[in-house]
């Protein structure tokens, strides 16, 4: 259901509450809503935000739960192509053009707030703050996409799995939880999907893994047991 926001206790706790995976790129909430009507969106495990091919008209910033984006493959199968938690920017691939150039689905229950775009342009003037935010997050998608693009084209199915493992133990990291003991967001489909693996070759890595005694697993709840390990696996330094 969407909502129109007004001012409020709850949004102002919900203001001071958000901390971007970068504290230096913090926006203020409140200084924003002067210059953008900002739309409160709940959401639903399996909820469309947006579909490809919908008319460009916002970004949306997550507050709350996970999201996958999403491409349909040229047999018309769902291709995963990301994952957006709190903090992150929707949208911001599709800048530029008439219409949302991949579709994003919520994993969970959550909470998603719309930022309608020509009014963003305009907030960007008066907060170099959010200018710099968007910014930041523009170039983030972009060496994400980038290494990601090397790791699915050069290293094999254990490596990838494990790669996957450590990002998303970094990404718990950025928001103050533990990079060792995490939960996975996804289903073990959407993980296969992204890495561009099989669903039956992801549970056999992880089992595999699980058997090295370099994690220890238990559907969705991951434990790093050897982040060395894991690490020497995909190239990475400490």
């Amino acid at each position: 259901m969407n909502m129109r926001l007004e001012p409020s206790s709850s949004f102002a706790a919900d203001a001071r509450s958000y901390h971007p995976e970068d504290a230096t790129w913090a926006i203020d909430v409140n200084e924003l809503r002067k210059h953008v009507t900002v739309l409160r969106h709940k959401l639903a495990a399996g909820q469309s935000i947006y579909h490809a091919g919908q008319s460009f008209h916002s970004l949306f910033l997550v507050h709350a739960g996970f999201v996958k984006l999403v491409e349909l493959a040229d047999d018309g199968r769902e291709q995963v192509i990301g994952f957006r938690g709190r903090g992150d920017f929707l949208g911001t691939e599709s800048i530029g053009l008439d219409a949302y150039a991949c579709g994003t689905v919520s994993l969970e229950s959550g909470e998603a707030w719309e930022l309608p775009f020509p009014a963003m342009l305009q907030a960007c003037h008066q907060m170099p703050e959010l200018n710099a935010r968007l910014a930041a997050a523009l170039a983030r998608e972009i060496r994400t996409d980038h290494a990601w693009m090397l790791t699915i084209g050069t290293l094999n199915a254990e490596q990838r799995v494990a790669a996957f493992l450590l990002a998303e133990g970094k990404r718990c990291a950025s928001m103050g939880f533990s990079a060792k003991h995490f939960m996975l967001r996804m289903r073990r489909a959407d993980m296969a999907s992204f890495l561009a693996l099989t669903n039956e070759t992801v549970c056999r890595v992880l089992t595999k893994l699980h058997d090295m005694r370099l994690i220890a697993v238990a559907r969705r709840e991951v434990k790093v047991l050897d982040e060395g390990a894991l690490r020497s696996m995909t190239g990475q330094m400490a």
